[in-house]
C-alpha cells in the first residue's frame, strides 16, 4: 500500500492525563490502518522540517476516523495539542509494518493466549490490537502513577492488569512485576513501550521459549526513513545494505524479538 499525504480534520480532542492528549482525526487513511502502524503528522509551523510520527491508537472505518493518543514532547506535539475541532491537519500514512496479521489469525484459530503489554505512551497501540485480536488475551499495562489513561477502553476487550511505578494502582513496579504477582502465562507476546521494558520482555520470552513481537516506535524521529535516527541492530544482514541493521520506521516498527538486538 502506497503512502499518502492527505489533509484530515480534527473530530475531537481532549487532555486525558497531564500532557497526554487524545485526538480523533477524520481521514480516508482509516480504511487502510491496522494495529501497530502509525501516521506522521505535519506541524503548521514551517520552521519545523519533519513530521512527527504518532502511533495509531484506534481505528473507526465506518466513520473514517483514526485515534491518536500522544504526549507533549516538544514544539510539534505542543502545537498539535492546541488544535480545535474542525481544524485541518496534514498527515502522511499509513506508515510502518504493524503487528503480524497472520500470527494473530493463527492464534485465534488455535485457541492460544496472548499478552498485550504496553508501557507509558506505548499503551495506545494496544487498544487497536486488543480490538483486532480475537484469541484469549491478557492486557498488562504500566503507568507512572494513578493517571490510568485508556484503562476503561482496554477493559472492553480483555482482562486488564495494571502496574504503577509508585504503587498507587495495581502492582507496584513494572509490567514484569505484574506478570509475576498474578502468575500469568501466555503463548505469544505483543508489546510496545520504553526500551528497558522491551529488553525485559525480550529476555522473558527467550527464557519462556515463546515468541514476542515488539514495537520499537519509541525510537523513531521522522517516521519516513529520512533522518536515519531510528536504526536498530538486527541478527541478520539487510539484503540491501549488507549490514546488520534496520530502520525502525520503514522495516518496523514491529519486529519479532529474536530478530533484533536491543
Amino acid at each position: 500500500m502506497a503512502q499518502k499525504k492527505t489533509c484530515g480534520s480534527v473530530f475531537s480532542q481532549q487532555e486525558i492525563a497531564p500532557d497526554i492528549y487524545d485526538m480523533w482525526i477524520t481521514t480516508e487513511l482509516a480504511q487502510d490502518a491496522a494495529a501497530g502502524q502509525f501516521i506522521a503528522v505535519y506541524p503548521k509551523n514551517k520552521s519545523t522540517l519533519l513530521p512527527r510520527p504518532i502511533s495509531i491508537c484506534e481505528v473507526d472505518r465506518e466513520e473514517n476516523r483514526l485515534r491518536i493518543v500522544y504526549r507533549i514532547a516538544g514544539s510539534g506535539t505542543k502545537e498539535f495539542s492546541s488544535y480545535e475541532v474542525g481544524e485541518s491537519i496534514q498527515i502522511l500514512g499509513v506508515l510502518g509494518n504493524g503487528f503480524p496479521q497472520d500470527v494473530m489469525k493463527k492464534m485465534a484459530q488455535e485457541g492460544k493466549t496472548a499478552f498485550l503489554m504496553g508501557g507509558g505512551i506505548g499503551i495506545p497501540p494496544m487498544l487497536q490490537l486488543a480490538k483486532e485480536l480475537s484469541c484469549d488475551k491478557k492486557i498488562i499495562v504500566g503507568y507512572r502513577d494513578s493517571q490510568l489513561f485508556l484503562r476503561e477502553d482496554l477493559d472492553k476487550y480483555g482482562e486488564v492488569y495494571i502496574a504503577t511505578e509508585d504503587g498507587s494502582a495495581g502492582t507496584k513496579g513494572n509490567v514484569m512485576n505484574a506478570i509475576d504477582e498474578n502468575g500469568l502465562k501466555a503463548d505469544v507476546i505483543f508489546a510496545c513501550g520504553p526500551m528497558p521494558m522491551l529488553r525485559a520482555i525480550k529476555q522473558y520470552a527467550e527464557t519462556e521459549g515463546i515468541d514476542a513481537y515488539i514495537s520499537l516506535e519509541e525510537r523513531m524521529a521522522c517516521g519516513v526513513g529520512a533522518c536515519l535516527g531510528c536504526v536498530c541492530k538486527t541478527k541478520e544482514k539487510d539484503h540491501h545494505s549488507h549490514v546488520n541493521n534496520a530502520r525502525i520506521c520503514t522495516d518496523g516498527p514491529v519486529f519479532e524479538g529474536k530478530e533484533v538486538d536491543i
